[in-house]
């Protein structure tokens, strides 16, 4: 008998020993376990599902979650201490969606009393027009909600919001408005 011959087998329960020899060694030919079967092809059938979803049957396309993503990163950098606070940074922080959030949450939980759920006035002054009693840049606007106006009734709200939330509520109030040329 030669060498790349299958053996056959030597007992009656053993499993029977594949045809081909490689290197002098054979291989017993044995069907894999049930339960490493149905792991790897439920995982094909996992992937070939999510992939499906993800870029078929998915309202969001990957380059809409990279711009939600993006505008996440650009309010972080915005609203962090590290950027300097100017009329141009907060028409930016105006024109970003995560900040406009932020600030429209703020706004209607200790602005809207006052100024109203769409800007239009009650108690406080109208901040929907394009008409400003105290100043119409947005480092004037982050005066007056920073130091109130006293004489109208308008309590000092830096202590109590902080000058990332105060630049926030300035961001919302500013985004119902048209930027200035050369504001992205």
């Amino acid at each position: 008998m030669s060498d790349h011959a299958p053996k056959p087998p030597k007992e009656p329960g053993e499993d029977p020993v594949r045809p081909h020899v490689f290197d002098g060694i054979q291989e017993y030919d044995k069907k894999l376990p049930n339960w490493w079967l149905i792991t790897f092809y439920g995982a094909i059938i996992f992937a070939v599902v999510y992939w499906m979803s993800d870029q078929h049957f998915s309202s969001s396309t990957a380059a809409s979650r990279l711009g939600d993503d993006l505008a996440v990163i650009d309010a972080a950098k915005l609203s962090s201490g590290s950027a300097q606070l100017d009329d141009a940074a907060l028409w930016k922080m105006s024109r970003n969606p995560v900040v406009v959030k932020q600030g429209e949450d703020i706004f209607m939980t200790t602005c809207a009393s006052c100024h109203g759920k769409n800007m239009e006035g009650g108690i406080g002054t109208k901040l929907s027009d394009e008409e400003w009693i105290h100043g119409g840049n947005p480092l004037a606007l982050v005066g007056v909600v920073t130091n109130g106006v006293q004489a109208k009734g308008m309590p000092t709200w830096g202590p109590v919001l902080g000058a990332k939330k105060t630049s926030a509520v300035v961001a919302y109030v500013l985004s119902k408005h048209p930027a200035p040329a050369g504001v992205e």
